[in-house]
């Protein structure tokens, strides 16, 4: 195995943003820093859920009104 080639891996404190940290090993920094999250799984809407809506660009809208008259499933 080649000698350095390989970063340094070390301890870092990963702070997230409602204050609870952990401790991981990263190449990030140097060995004791701590690095603070903007986005975490605590308040990211990817991870929470989110706001989910509908966002109608008008294809929708067209589809209902030119085919809304069918009615698919029923019997006449």
């Amino acid at each position: 195995m080649k000698k350095d080639i390989h970063p340094d891996y070390h301890m870092i404190t990963v702070r997230l943003t409602n204050g609870t940290s952990f401790e991981t090993r990263s190449t990030w920094g140097k060995a004791g820093d701590e690095l603070r999250l903007e986005v975490d799984p605590v308040s990211h809407p990817a991870w929470t859920g989110g706001a989910r809506h509908l966002l109608d660009t008008g294809q929708l809208s067209r589809f209902k009104k030119r085919f809304g008259q069918f009615k698919i499933g029923e019997a006449s």
